[in-house]
């Protein structure tokens, strides 16, 4: 499985994109790179009637190692749709567990709406309180990203700024989301965010 990815996509590297294509760059303009999307849905169109690339990817999938993009595209490229929703579904510590739907796109449709890599979904959770659990709440969480690598990134600069004002306050130690108090992620100073937010 190790050399599965030297089977995908055996054309030349490209040299046209600017800036280069370098998916460990911590720059989105350069791992979020249109050139790299559309040659690999080319890619992807050429290696989808390889069956037995398609089973190894399978079979790395089932190893629940993870895909690449590429790998990914030729699955979706792959004109057994029937089978590749079925074993997307049935992902063992993946999808298995979820309600999950899967859908297939057109390499247009990936190009005009997808290629900023948005994201969102839904949190719900409810519980009761009350001497006879006789008071039902429920909360719910909705997440539209226009870009999600751009949103991520921007959570770990705020969790950046938090941890250097822990250690700066003295705090040691590993902490978790759980144990950051909210303010200090944001730039702005607690008197900024009670007079702008309560």
């Amino acid at each position: 499985m190790k050399n599965l990815l030297r089977t995908i996509g055996t054309k030349e590297p490209m040299t046209t994109a600017t800036p280069p294509y370098d998916p460990a760059s911590p720059h989105a303009e350069e791992f979020i790179n249109h050139e790299e999307i559309l040659a690999t849905l080319e890619a992807a169109r050429a290696d989808a009637a390889d069956l037995a690339l398609v089973d190894r990817i399978l079979e790395k999938a089932a190893e629940g190692n993870g895909l690449t993009h590429r790998e990914a595209s030729v699955l979706l490229a792959c004109e057994d749709k029937a089978r590749i929703e079925r074993e997307i579904k049935e992902m063992p510590k993946y999808y298995a567990e979820y309600d999950t739907t899967v859908v297939f796109i057109t390499a247009e449709e990936m190009a005009r709406d997808h290629s900023g890599l948005p994201h969102g979904g839904f949190v719900i959770r409810s519980g009761r309180t009350g001497a006879q659990r006789e008071n039902g709440h429920v909360i719910e969480y909705s997440l539209n990203l226009g870009s999600n690598p751009e949103f991520t990134g921007s959570v770990l600069v705020a969790y950046a700024r938090a941890a250097y004002r822990l250690a700066k306050s003295g705090a040691a130690g590993a902490h978790t989301v759980l144990d950051v108090a909210p303010a200090l992620l944001s730039p702005k100073s607690g008197e900024e965010l009670r007079r702008e937010l309560l």
